[in-house]
């Protein structure tokens, strides 16, 4: 299938669900480049260099380009959650658009659309109430950072742009999260975490690059969208959904919450937040989950 050779330009394309999105949209026919940090190693795709803190921008990266696909930004749980390391995790994802941006309003060209990530952080632990892409934003770390990421996206309206936001959840595929929750499973440690209530908005990664695909093919598509599967599990849940999986037994209790919190201070966030989402709003605008359900997910993954 040929998109009459439609370019994409993706930052952040060769992280994890970046180099996934390139390859498919390779498969597809699409014209695919890249702005990165360093030289790509892809022979099929165009690298373009930059520098998000000298704020240096390759001036011909946006040449031809018909749609940019925002996913770049360092990683959240990569480090721990000093001042310096907070700054970065939110100017890798606000001043590499503002480059974008200022680009685009200088340089002739014909970009109509951006397609960014945000996560669903923006949420963070909200307990058992059910969160649409209309609900307030909540205030702390992992919150202030996708409320900045997703108001420098915004200023791109400005400039007469279709700009599509999708709210990440956990997304399970073969490694990242869900490697990091099997293992302790794996070891016959497994257990669920803090009170094991807590909502995880998951989603299968398949699904993930077909909402972006979705996302880059539908141009009446617009505004945030949250990228969850429609049935979200709590951490118990997932816990025994993965033992079974794994035909593991869970004989531990669970792992205290005061445990965790000294483990990873206030990253223990990311684990102890509770964040039941709604996927009804990408669900009406017509996308079809392949992994609607966790056990559906698991057996892909673990297959």
């Amino acid at each position: 299938m040929n998109h009459n050779n439609k370019h994409i330009l993706l930052t952040g394309g060769t992280g994890l669900i970046g180099s996934r999105l390139t390859e498919q949209l390779l498969k597809k026919g699409y014209r695919v480049s890249h702005l990165s940090r360093s030289a790509g190693k892809d022979a099929r795709v165009t690298t373009f260099l930059w520098d998000i803190d000298k704020g240096g921008i390759a001036d011909n990266c946006i040449d031809d380009v018909d749609i940019i696909v925002h996913l770049a930004g360092a990683g959240i749980a990569d480090k721990p959650w000093t001042d310096r390391r907070k700054n970065e995790i939110i100017d890798s994802r606000t001043k590499s658009i503002e480059l974008i941006y200022k680009l685009i309003d200088r340089k002739k060209n014909k970009v109509n659309s951006i397609i960014s990530a945000s996560a669903i952080g923006y949420y963070s632990d909200s307990g058992d109430e059910l969160m649409t892409e209309d609900s307030p934003p909540s205030n702390d770390f992992m919150a202030k950072c996708c409320v900045a990421w997703e108001d420098a996206v915004d200023r791109g309206k400005k400039l007469n742009l279709r700009i599509v936001k999708f709210r990440t959840g956990v997304v399970l595929d073969k490694g990242g999260a869900l490697a990091k929750m099997a293992l302790p499973v794996k070891l016959y440690a497994g257990s669920p975490l803090g009170n094991g209530k807590q909502w995880i908005p998951w989603i299968h990664g398949h699904d993930v690059i077909d909402m972006y695909l979705f996302g880059i093919d539908n141009e009446s598509l617009t505004g945030v969208y949250n990228m969850v599967a429609p049935n979200p599990v709590t951490n118990k849940q997932l816990t025994i959904a993965i033992a079974e999986q794994l035909h593991k037994p869970l004989w531990l209790p669970n792992v205290p919450a005061f445990f965790l919190k000294l483990l990873l201070g206030e990253m223990s966030t990311i684990v102890l937040a509770s964040t039941k989402v709604s996927a009804e709003k990408i669900d009406d605008a017509g996308f079809k989950f392949k992994y609607p359900e966790i056990t559906g997910a698991l057996k892909e993954i673990y297959g």
